[in-house]
């Protein structure tokens, strides 16, 4: 993989949508993620040149959203680009990608969600990227930023050494949802749940191979497309994967799961790792059917598997470099990114 150069105090980075245009409509939530992003990490924030249109010319224009890409990957003085938001609109920019762009201009991309689409087009060009929280999420937290994730953004995109050991966050999640559009609430702090660890649901040993992943749903769009990594493409691969806050059902997850098992993908990877779902909503029924249908139906009773992890659509959340290699000790329980993704 081709790796981009970690951030230093001062750096630009450029905000982007190309999903939902979410951040055009919301100036306060988008102006609050600004602030914190540049007293956090010293930070300038810029916008391409469309990234706060309204939503309604966003969805109208999926070509301007990757031109805004291809332009803030050209400019030299951008070291880095953050999603604003995900969505379901990122499937349509596909026409318009460049990949011979995003290869010879390597730059830090963070999202997550809808932000799928354009990850596997870097993991496609052959650069690393990094599925992690965006603009209006993460960086926007009412009241301020989560310390977990403070300290995951300084772990992850400003060095070039590897991150190490991924710890479990202690210290409460949430995914309360305060409506966005009402200003008040962007000063009333969302509501904690204990936090009760990680759960190794099989495995031993330990296992070193690369990320790959991202949001179950958006990774279902992105089938039989040019982006899409086929089964054999999945073999030695460690993958992560996280459902959104359309809640999927567990009939859902099932379907995906063993579809996952008939193409073949899941006897080609190494590892899987799962994030939190929204809300923690049907997390029982989700292990049960990974270990229906890997240990069970598929005899796969080896694969190391850990669910429940500080990633997705609950927050805060740790980052993930796609291509990069990850370790799971089973014996220790621990997640580990043991390459450096980025570069001086």
């Amino acid at each position: 993989m081709i790796k981009p150069k970690k951030l230093n105090p001062g750096d630009k980075i450029a905000s982007i949508s190309l999903s939902w245009g979410g951040a055009g409509d919301i100036p306060h939530r988008y102006q609050t993620a600004k602030k914190q992003l540049q007293e956090n990490f010293d930070l300038q924030v810029v916008e391409t040149k469309n990234a706060l249109r309204s939503a309604e010319w966003i969805y109208k224009n999926p070509k301007a959203r990757a031109d805004d890409l291809i332009e803030a990957l050209s400019d030299p003085s951008i070291k880095a680009i953050f999603t604003n938001i995900g969505g379901e609109e990122s499937i349509r920019t596909l026409p318009y990608i460049d990949l011979d762009v995003i290869k010879n201009n390597p730059k830090i991309f963070l999202g997550f969600s809808d932000s799928g689409v354009t990850h596997f087009c870097f993991y496609k060009a052959g650069v690393t990227s990094f599925y992690g929280t965006s603009m209006l999420v993460g960086f926007a937290e009412n009241n301020g930023m989560h310390s977990y994730q403070i300290n995951d953004i300084k772990n992850t995109l400003f060095s070039s050494k590897p991150v190490g050991r991924i710890l479990p966050n202690t210290n409460g999640w949430t995914s309360e949802r305060l409506e966005w559009f009402v200003e008040e609430n962007q000063y009333i702090s969302r509501k904690l749940e204990p936090s009760t660890g990680w759960r190794f649901l099989q495995g031993s040993g330990i296992t070193q191979a690369p990320l790959l992943g991202g949001c179950l749903e958006v990774l279902e769009f992105l089938k039989d497309t040019d982006f899409w990594v086929r089964p054999n493409d999945w073999k030695g691969k460690i993958m992560f994967i996280e459902t959104s806050e359309v809640k999927m059902k567990p009939e859902n997850f099932r379907w995906i799961i063993r579809n996952y098992a008939a193409s073949g993908i899941l006897k080609n990877i190494a590892g899987l790792i799962v994030g939190r779902p929204y809300d923690n909503l049907y997390w029982k029924e989700f292990d049960d059917t990974l270990i229906q249908v890997i240990k069970e139906e598929e005899g796969l009773d080896s694969l190391p598997i850990i669910t429940g992890m500080d990633f997705g659509h609950t927050c805060p959340t740790f980052t993930i470099p796609l291509g990069i290699m990850g370790e799971i000790n089973c014996d220790k329980q621990t997640f580990s990114i043991i390459e450096n993704a980025l570069i001086d």
